[in-house]
């Protein structure tokens, strides 16, 4: 195959031809990184590039499949680490000039696992400061563009992971997910994206353990990718007191198999979200095919809370307590978005924000009993396509269908499920008529990743989207 068919080769495939000696880890590093010296400077989807490392890594795996003594179950795959995740001697800025030349001693637990499956790290990806918002743009570099269309948004924040993996820089790429970080770029960027459950990976370091918020998760280009870098990844820590403590499935062989016979419930706005009339039919169509696959699919009336304003209040209070001290420091290096919401958080009080957190409790009861009767939902991923990527205060869209269209708006199918820690999935569904992804989320009950996994690889079967690549490079 050329180099260009070898970069959107599936990790799967790629594994299978390294263990028959037909393919060299090192060919396939360096046409990566080739490809990534031609588009990153268009994209902007590394912040680093480690190509020193990722050579050195590629012959060593090399040097053991020429003997017959592959090792882990990522020797010689390429991946990228989402810049907000530390990694022992390798750049790692979380997006913020505070860190701009931060080079860490040690690694994060997921950076951790992926070094010792010896996969072959490429860099780190691009993401907005401290992943506050839905886009990746920062103050340190160029605002990362979406590859199918160039003065758009990858989306956020781990929008340098999906627009590196969506244009070929890389097969597998980790992202984070406190509010839909994986799912609103791997919808905008056409991508495969996995939010698991709560702690079925670690989160650390982490500022704040209990949060209960944050997951980390793949991001790739088919579902198999998504389910052998999760085996990787997951398991638990006990650093992390959230982590799930069972060992990994065979998350791979999870993905096989029918789901006939599977009750899914299908919603356009989850009662209380806006999404704009050509998404929404896009993504309904996507699934109505889950009954040609043998499921039950309704319609069902959601009456849950509206978690808008107390997710705003928590997210809020996070983001601004973590970075005041620096927004009194340096204002300067802090972006509009951000200051604002430093602002936001003051204005909260104790007893508001214990209300929030109360308010999140009886949300994930009236979810739960919601999931009592069905396997599966799904829902659009985001309510519009990429929207324009340019910096600025006011960024985004400012309305969805006649309706306000602020970031809290833009994620109302996102962050209900980081408020209640079930596994999502962004899988690709389609394109709006001027050429952009659409997303369609499939949601599993508590701690269901494996059928989340059988599920997108059942609608990935039915409707295939890895082979269609987008116009940049």
């Amino acid at each position: 195959m050329n180099t260009t068919d070898l970069c959107f080769t599936p990790a799967t495939e790629l594994k299978q031809l390294i263990a028959a000696r037909k393919l060299s880890p090192v060919e396939l590093v360096d046409a990566i990184l080739a490809r990534i010296e031609q588009l990153n400077p268009i994209l902007n989807a590394y912040l680093t590039v480690t190509p020193d490392l990722a050579r050195t890594r590629a012959r060593e795996s090399e040097a053991r499949a020429r003997a017959g003594t592959l090792r882990g179950p990522l020797d010689g795959i390429p991946y990228s680490v989402k810049d907000l995740e530390l990694t022992a001697g390798v750049r790692t800025t979380f997006g913020s000039k505070w860190f701009e030349h931060n080079v860490p001693d040690t690694d994060g637990a997921v950076a951790a696992r992926l070094k010792r499956a010896d996969g072959v790290l490429l860099g780190k990806t691009n993401t907005p400061h401290y992943g506050h918002k839905d886009m990746a743009d920062n103050l340190i570099g160029s605002p990362c563009w979406n590859p199918w269309k160039l003065d758009r948004t990858s989306g956020g924040s781990s929008g340098g992971a999906c627009a590196a993996v969506a244009s070929g820089l890389g097969p597998l790429a980790h992202g984070s997910d406190g509010a839909g970080s994986i799912r609103i770029p791997a919808a905008l960027c056409g991508v495969f994206g996995l939010k698991p459950s709560l702690g079925r990976i670690p989160y650390y370091p982490s500022p704040d353990l209990w949060a209960g918020r944050s997951h980390n998760g793949p991001i790739t280009r088919t579902v198999r990718d998504a389910a052998l870098m999760l085996g990787v990844m997951a398991g638990p820590d006990p650093r992390d007191p959230l982590t799930i403590d069972a060992p990994p499935e065979d998350y791979v062989a999870a993905c096989d198999g029918e789901i006939k016979g599977l009750r899914v419930a299908w919603s356009g706005d989850l009662g209380f979200g806006a999404c704009v009339p050509e998404v929404r039919q896009i993504a309904e169509a996507a699934a109505r095919r889950f009954t040609d696959l043998g499921c039950t699919v309704e319609a069902p009336t959601v009456t849950w809370p509206n978690p808008r304003e107390f997710h705003k209040i928590i997210w809020e209070v996070s983001v601004g307590t973590r970075n005041l001290e620096h927004a009194l420091e340096r204002p300067d290096w802090i972006e509009p978005s951000l200051a604002q919401m430093v602002i936001n958080a003051g204005r909260v009080s104790a007893i508001d924000f214990q209300k929030a957190l109360l308010a999140r409790t009886e949300f994930t009861n009236a979810v739960t009993r919601f999931f009592e009767d069905y396997d599966l939902l799904l829902t659009p991923q985001m309510p519009v396509g990429a929207w324009s990527g340019a910096p600025g205060a006011n960024q985004g869209p400012r309305d969805i269908d006649g309706r306000p269209g602020t970031m809290f708006d833009r994620l109302c199918f996102t962050y209900p499920f980081n408020l209640t820690g079930q596994p999502a999935a962004s899988v690709p569904c389609g394109f709006t008529s001027e050429g952009l992804p659409v997303g369609l989320q499939v949601v599993g009950r508590w701690h269901a990743d494996a059928l989340v996994l059988r599920a997108s690889a059942a609608f990935e079967a039915a409707q295939p989207w890895a082979d269609r690549r987008p116009p940049v490079g």
